[in-house]
């Protein structure tokens, strides 16, 4: 992979999620996209943040961590994206500025206690399979609730991958009406959207994405799994 290759991909996705906000009405500044760089190395996400990049996204602590110290000096912003295990969870408070797969009870309560608020979007499961990751929508409120009480954590939203065979504007639509719905009478404050993936954006962006989550469109074909 060229920088000159990078750098046109990261340009083709800006221009066009300025042109999707501004489509449905929105100012592009209000949109955050969380470039995903997991399996690429350290020194993709150095020239992604010498190209303007802040928000970059990890699934993977051990990765996530060693790149985030390997890049320190830089200021970027770690979003934790993927499914986080609740033994990685004080990992995961050291580094991030966001996780956006708070699903479940125990890692609520790992992730809590003292120290700075960490940001947090609870994922919602937007399927009939109770083993995926994610909140059911109909036990959404108790779960807010409980995060909402929790120490040292700030509810700021709901996230949510669309299925492979889904329409994923009807999803996303799912999850902006959850938000409305559910969410905000609890927290009004917590009006944040994370959805949209590389293949989907567009259409999160139309019902109301604030942090699209993208990676090959912009980091190009992953290096490696290893």
């Amino acid at each position: 992979m060229t920088d000159s290759a990078l750098a046109a991909r990261l340009e083709r996705v800006r221009d066009g999620v300025a042109d999707a906000a501004r489509a449905a009405g929105r100012d592009p500044a209000e949109i955050t996209t969380v470039v995903v760089t997991k399996f690429h190395p350290a020194s993709v996400v150095a020239e992604l943040a010498r190209l303007g990049v802040r928000d970059v996204g990890e699934s993977r602590m051990q990765e996530a961590v060693v790149k985030h110290d390997e890049l320190a000096a830089l200021g970027l912003r770690w979003h934790v994206i993927g499914q986080l295990q609740s033994n990685k969870a004080r990992q995961a408070r050291a580094i991030a500025a966001a996780v956006h797969s708070l699903d479940r009870p125990s890692l609520l309560r790992a992730l809590s206690g003292p120290g700075d608020p960490l940001d947090v979007f609870v994922q919602i499961n937007l399927t009939d399979d109770p083993g995926r990751g994610g909140v059911h929508p109909d036990a959404l409120a108790p779960f807010v609730e409980s995060v909402l009480a929790a120490e040292g954590l700030r509810l700021v939203g709901l996230m949510a991958v669309a299925g492979i065979d889904a329409d994923p504007a009807r999803e996303f639509a799912t999850v902006r009406q959850l938000r409305d719905r559910v969410v905000l009478p609890l927290a009004p404050e917590a009006g944040a959207l994370s959805m949209g993936m590389s293949g989907d954006w567009r259409e999160a962006i139309a019902e109301g994405a604030t942090h699209l989550r993208i990676g090959t469109a912009i980091t190009g074909p992953r290096a490696t799994a290893a």
